[in-house]
């Protein structure tokens, strides 16, 4: 089936979604530079891009006879968006269709939510679980369009753990019963054991995955899980941990709470997603060890998405985002990124605007180039945990001499009003790889 879909994708998206071989050498001119780090413009530069790769940066002019000369006419030029926790084979999608449907619909769902997120800017995403491994490979070999992927593959869970959607008549599979419909289709892993959590982490890094992605407490989607709940043992962490960095790479984990991110640390994980119920000792503790913390601005208490159980579990996360975002802001020294985690979003468009939104409350909080700063500059160190894992060699999420030329000209300057970049139409031009997938200059 996945490949039937991989070539049924390439049907739909041959003659829209394949991206034109770049000039060898293109040079933006008059744009005033925001590098990913520093909250002060470059301003009146010249970047030259030469293949994938930005070649030089001056205030002066810049000599490339045959560039492709594109004049920025003031606009800001910066880096690609980074999304820190995308489910793109999770988006476009009901939770019927993924328990139901057949792999190829998810499938060609996530090449639809691939091309939107690359015209919203983002060239970048780490994928935090899903069956993206095919639409990766049609991405990376230019059949269709779409950021690159930093996939984690299935995301792994203990019986009654996050993952674990088996109806309440379904009997665990290490106890007899079949593979449940979610582990088949590529989206989650059902283990219990050290034995199982080395051959599902394995598995992952036999498939590509770029990093490890386990669940350590518990979820406001999960049907058996109470957010109060720490799942695996250290023993079964100490052994994912072991397994990925046999390959060179980490592990990483959803958590809320305190009890669940402390003894996932104890086993030597270097990234936690969600965290808005921690305390501010364990926020402490991450910043002086340098763990990294993926969070989202969960502040809509109550989604029509979900049932009552499952708003009631975000009520209580909702509550916790904002104190914890106050000792982000008192904690200079914690490695913080942005993500979305939009899943389950069915329709045309809605993950793409539900990024938008996020994106803008974070201003209750924090100032444009904070925001900017945590979807871009920030990631750089992070994305090389992966080490030889890491499928895109290269530094990402800044405008550097030598880094990768993932690139947007945008109307106006985001740093002051972060509109210029959450409104599509000021996304005057997106590059990714040396590559201009929109060009509205002309």
């Amino acid at each position: 089936m996945k490949l039937s879909a991989a070539i049924f994708a390439f049907a739909v998206f041959s003659t829209a979604a394949v991206a034109q071989d770049g000039p060898a050498q293109t040079l933006f001119t008059n744009v005033h530079v925001f590098d990913g780090v520093n909250e002060a413009r470059i301003e009146n530069a010249n970047v030259l891009v030469e293949g994938n790769v930005i070649k030089q940066i001056s205030t002066d002019a810049i000599d490339a006879g045959g560039a492709t000369v594109i004049d920025g006419d003031g606009r800001t030029l910066m880096p690609g968006i980074i999304e820190g926790h995308s489910h793109i084979a999770l988006s476009g999608v009901t939770f019927a269709d993924v328990l139901f449907e057949l792999p190829g619909y998810q499938s060609i769902q996530s090449a639809l939510t691939a091309r939107d997120m690359l015209m919203n800017g983002v060239t970048s995403a780490r994928d935090m679980s899903g069956e993206v491994f095919s639409v990766k490979r049609l991405i990376d070999e230019g059949y269709v369009e779409g950021p690159r992927i930093f996939a984690s593959g299935t995301m792994i869970s203990q019986t009654s753990g996050h993952a674990d959607f088996r109806p309440r008549n379904a009997r665990n599979p290490m106890l007899g019963g079949g593979v449940p419909v979610s582990d088949l289709s590529g989206n989650s892993t059902l283990v219990d054991g050290v034995p199982n959590v080395l051959a599902a982490v394995r598995e992952q890094l036999r498939l590509g995955a770029s990093q490890i992605k386990l669940a350590a407490g518990g979820s406001v989607s999960g049907p058996v899980d109470p957010l109060d709940t720490t799942q695996f043992t250290s023993e079964e962490f100490e052994a994912a941990v072991a397994a990925a960095e046999n390959w060179g790479t980490y592990v990483t984990v959803h958590a809320y709470t305190p009890r669940a991110v402390n003894q996932a640390i104890d086993a030597g994980v270097k990234s936690v997603e969600h965290g808005q119920l921690l305390d501010r000792p364990t926020l402490e503790r991450m910043a002086a060890e340098g763990i990294w913390l993926s969070i989202q601005p969960f502040t809509l208490c109550n989604e029509p998405g979900l049932n009552d159980a499952q708003n009631a579990k975000q009520a209580i996360v909702c509550k916790g985002t904002g104190q914890v975002y106050e000792w982000i802001k008192e904690l200079p020294d914690l490695k913080v990124v942005h993500g979305t985690d939009i899943f389950i979003s069915p329709g045309p468009g809605i993950g793409v605007s539900e990024q938008v939104q996020q994106m803008e409350r974070l201003l209750d909080w924090f100032t444009p180039y904070e925001i900017l700063k945590m979807s871009t500059g920030n990631f750089t160190e992070l994305l090389q945990l992966s080490g030889p894992r890491n499928p895109y060699p290269g530094d990402l999420g800044v405008v550097q001499e030598g880094a990768l030329a993932d690139l947007l000209l945008v109307e106006g300057n985001p740093l002051e009003d972060i509109t210029a970049i959450t409104n599509r139409d000021n996304l005057k031009i997106i590059m990714k790889d040396g590559v201009i997938f929109k060009n509205t200059m002309n």
